[in-house]
Parts: structure tokens; C-alpha cells; sequence
């Protein structure tokens, strides 16, 4: 096991996992603007691995961003699937490579994730974590039902409650917390108890009525990771935040790791961070945009009409493009993807998706290029 430490190590180990697939590459998205990952992930395609891309249905003012994603990795060949619409987000974010190595990260795909925040990520080839992680995948792959087997492997909202509870009342000596914002009544509870007890319980983020607790703000670059270190011996890395929403109504995904050198390089870290801390909590920046949400106004019908027809001729090579994409798709990933009805239905419900997406656009931009013609 290792530890990647975010933005010290960068892009670096993620491009390397994704370079020395030899069978498959499994990837959860949430947010994604690397731009050198997705190269990596379509070179990885093109030489035979097969990538399956798992993206979440929404993520605040970036989901356009996230359907042209879809498009460009269906036309390298990758199968893509996107997650249901039964939880209110689904956050997590890691990748299993030829399904003997797991990254389990905190952070996302992004520039801001990568290079100016901090964030943590797990490498694991311990087993049952590695076939807790598949079984979560193709679950959300394929939209059916996930029930956890391992407590390790926690998962919103099907654990997470129940593991970090626990985790955090077994505290005997100290728990080092980073949390853009604890504010779960019964997580605080525990938290508060524990502080009564004699525990040492300091939080870099925000904590809502700390009374007991030592809370700061991390000085010199943003806060993403959901961290918790208990004892110096046992240590917490996922996606999910102490609050109400991650831990009910989100898919969310971490690890409880008892590897020695892993907890000791998290402790230090969090020791350097604490000493360049304020006092001022930090505000919540978990969910931050990349870009801003498009609110724009439908269009009417006579102004649809109009720029359907002045955008025809680019609409059907949009199609030919979509039918090519998942063409090669298939043939990328063989018989067994022909044999799973759960894995077509999810693709076919995406290009379907994809294309009306790319329909409205394009209608949009013909109503921006051409104000005059399709005004009343």
C-alpha cells in the first residue's frame, strides 16, 4: 500500500497506472478536465486495454462538460456508462487497473484537485478491497443494487454511517481531521464525547458548533480531502465529508487503512498543514464548480425550427460520429459486453442521452451565430 499525497505528486501517478494497463482500466468519474488523463485513457484504448468509464449523471454547473466527455471517450473506443439518478450525486472517484491494483482518491480529475489542492489517494492491491471495488463498479455500471461485504471499503450510503461512527468512538488518544465541513448532528455528538473524554481532537476545515474541538482553516491552498487519523495507528482517506448529505444521500467512497507507513506520512502531513493553519474555518469548497451552471432560457418552437435548418447539414455527421462510437466501443470490448443486456442498456441509454444533448447545443449556438434570423 501507498499513499499519494495531492499537489506534491501531481498528475504523474495516475498517468503511470493508466500507462501500465495490460487488460483493463475501470475509472469513476465525477469531475474531469485533464486533459493528459483522457489522452492516457484513449491511448489505452488504441492499444488493446479495455476502458470502461463510469460518469456521474450530474455534478454542480459541470454535467455539460461531462456529455461531451461521453462523446469523445465513445468515439476512442471506450465503453462508457453513466450512473443512475437515484442518489442526489455520486462523488466518488478511483480506478481499478487489470483489476489487481485500486486507486481510492479524495480528490477529482482536475486541475484545481491535482495542482492547488489537498487531497490524498490509497494504492491497494489488497484483495477484498480489490473485489469490493469491482462489485461497486459494475453495480453502478449497471444500476442495480450495491450491499457492501467489507467494512474496510466504505461506501455512502450504504456503510459509511455505521463505519465512521464507530471508527471515530474508538478514538482513544487523538483524531486528526481534515473535513471542508463537519456538521452531521450525530458525527458531532461523537466528536464532542470523545473531545470530554480526553481525546485531542483538532480539525482543519470547518466544524459546526465546535465548541469542544480545535478547528482551523489549511492556509496556502484549498481544501478537498475527507481524512480522519485515529491514534496515529488508523487512518481514513474517501470522498465523504462528516455531514448529513455524503453520508445518506450520496454516493461516496472511501478506505480505512491500517498500513504503518501510509498513517505516518498522513499524520505528518496533517502536522505540517496545522502549523501553517489560521484560526478562521474554512469555507466549504467541496463541490465548487468548475464552470458556471447554464441557466439559459429554452428556446421557442419557431426559434428551433430555424436553427434546425440552418444546422441540418451539421447534425447528420453528428449522427454517423455517435454510430461510430459505439461501433468501435463494442468491438473494443468484446463478446461479453454483446452478452450483458445491463451494460447495452446503460450505453445505449447514454448516446441517446448524448445525442439530444448535442442536438440542443447546436441549436443554441445556431440561435448565438445568428441572432438576427431567428429573432421574431
Amino acid at each position: 500500500m501507498r499513499l499519494i499525497v495531492q499537489p506534491a505528486d501531481g498528475v504523474a501517478p495516475i498517468l503511470a497506472a493508466i500507462k501500465g494497463a495490460k487488460k483493463s482500466v475501470e475509472i469513476a468519474i465525477f469531475r474531469f478536465d485533464r486533459k493528459d488523463i483522457e489522452a492516457a485513457l484513449k491511448a489505452a484504448a488504441a492499444r488493446g486495454v479495455r476502458v470502461t468509464a463510469l460518469i456521474a449523471f450530474e455534478n454542480r454547473g459541470g454535467a455539460k462538460s461531462l456529455r461531451k466527455l461521453e462523446l469523445r471517450l465513445l468515439e476512442a473506443g471506450i465503453i462508457v456508462a453513466r450512473t443512475s439518478d437515484d442518489l442526489s450525486r455520486y462523488h466518488g472517484k478511483y480506478i481499478l487497473i487489470d483489476r489487481l491494483v485500486l486507486y481510492l482518491l479524495s480528490f477529482n480529475f482536475t486541475r484545481l484537485d491535482i495542482d492547488h489542492s489537498r487531497g490524498f489517494g490509497i494504492v491497494t492491491s489488497d484483495q477484498p478491497c480489490l473485489k469490493e471495488a469491482a462489485r461497486l463498479f459494475k453495480a453502478d455500471c449497471t444500476r442495480t443494487k450495491y450491499t457492501p461485504k467489507v467494512e474496510t471499503f466504505v461506501v455512502s450510503p450504504a456503510n459509511s454511517r455505521q463505519v465512521l461512527g464507530a471508527f471515530l468512538k474508538q478514538a482513544k488518544k487523538e483524531l486528526l481531521i481534515y473535513d471542508p465541513n463537519i456538521s452531521d448532528k450525530d458525527m458531532l455528538r461523537i466528536l464532542q464525547e470523545r473531545a470530554k473524554a480526553g481525546v485531542a481532537v483538532r480539525v482543519i476545515g470547518k466544524a459546526s458548533g465546535h465548541n469542544e474541538l480545535d478547528v482551523q482553516k489549511l492556509s496556502g491552498k484549498r481544501l478537498h480531502t475527507r481524512t480522519i487519523v485515529r491514534d496515529g495507528r488508523h487512518a481514513f482517506v474517501g470522498s465523504q465529508s462528516l455531514r448529513g448529505s455524503e453520508l445518506d444521500s450520496r454516493r461516496e467512497v472511501g478506505l480505512i487503512v491500517r498500513d504503518a507507513k501510509v498513517v505516518k506520512k498522513l499524520s505528518e502531513t496533517f502536522e505540517a498543514d496545522w502549523k501553517g493553519t489560521s484560526t478562521k474555518s474554512a469555507p466549504d469548497t467541496s463541490d465548487a464548480p468548475d464552470a458556471p451552471a447554464d441557466d439559459s432560457d429554452a428556446a421557442s418552437p419557431k426559434e428551433v425550427a430555424k436553427a434546425v435548418k440552418v444546422f441540418k447539414k451539421e447534425l447528420a455527421p453528428l449522427a454517423s460520429t455517435v454510430k461510430k462510437a459505439v461501433r468501435q466501443a463494442v468491438v473494443k470490448a468484446g463478446d461479453d459486453v454483446l452478452n450483458d443486456k445491463d451494460v447495452k442498456d446503460t450505453m445505449k441509454k447514454v448516446v441517446k442521452q448524448a445525442v439530444k444533448e448535442a442536438v440542443k447545443d447546436a441549436v443554441h449556438e445556431a440561435q448565438d451565430a445568428l441572432p438576427e434570423k431567428v429573432s421574431a
